[in-house]
């Protein structure tokens, strides 16, 4: 597959020293040298429309990306366009780092609302493994946390009746967006359709149609044109037969 054609970076709207993520609870302080290489690994931000393609599998990039604000998700096709979502990415986490280590995408990234990308170059890699190895152990938490939700994921596919797995996937989003600010106080909305739950899930849209209707039914659920909002996100959890995320604070690069 070709490579999408770089897009252009805008100016620093939002200087590393003034991250509107750093403070938030859920993310650890850097240590003034920490801050300053980010600072300097940080080469601008890229504003992105709701449904565009932020790397596509197959594709070789120059650049990491970390989400500043929105929703997007990553995804594979196989050959006849059917697709399967892998996974959710919100504000602070991190998009592309497989490229870095496997030299192209094995996976495409699509920005499921607007979104703003803070942009890093990917051959300075090299220096933050080599003199912030604080920041390098970041990165390894950062793959290896990505490597527990889709353990987590997959225990949902292959063990979960339907109906567990729309509650978790549910909470699970939601508990996500709301330890990284998302709706802030207001009640969590999904900006996701039932055709996202079902290539998540592995279901039919019928299948996946009727599943959220019992959702509804159970009053933990409502849905509307913009998405999914979340009425009872402990009765989801307890129907999942799921605990939580359990996370502790962690990195922010």
């Amino acid at each position: 597959m070709p490579t999408p054609p770089e897009r252009p970076v805008s100016v620093r709207r939002y200087p590393c020293e003034k991250c509107p993520l750093r403070p938030l609870k859920i993310f650890r302080e850097f240590e003034p040298k920490e801050l300053a290489f980010i600072s300097r690994f940080k080469k601008g931000e890229l504003a992105v429309d709701k449904g565009a393609t932020v790397l596509v599998e197959g594709s070789h990039s120059a650049h990491l990306y970390t989400v500043l604000t929105g929703w997007g998700f990553r995804y594979k096709l196989l050959s006849d366009g059917r697709r399967q979502i892998l996974n959710y990415v919100m504000p602070g986490d991190l998009i592309g780092l497989q490229g870095s280590v496997m030299g192209e995408m094995q996976h495409s990234v699509e920005a499921l609302s607007s979104m703003m990308l803070c942009v890093f170059q990917r051959e300075e890699l090299n220096e933050l493994y080599s003199n912030h190895p604080g920041l390098g152990y970041d990165i390894t938490w950062i793959a290896a946390r990505e490597e527990q939700m889709l353990d987590e994921n997959l225990l949902s596919v292959g063990r979960r009746s339907a109906l567990e797995r729309a509650a978790y996937l549910i909470a699970f989003l939601g508990s996500r967006a709301k330890s990284v600010g998302l709706n802030g106080s207001q009640k969590l909305n999904l900006p996701i359709t039932q055709q996202h739950i079902a290539d998540t899930l592995g279901l039919s849209l019928v299948h996946t149609n009727k599943t959220i209707r019992k959702l509804i039914n159970r009053k933990l659920v409502l849905w509307r044109d913009g998405g999914c909002e979340i009425v009872d996100i402990e009765g989801l959890m307890q129907l999942a037969r799921w605990e939580g995320l359990g996370e502790a604070r962690r990195p922010l690069v």
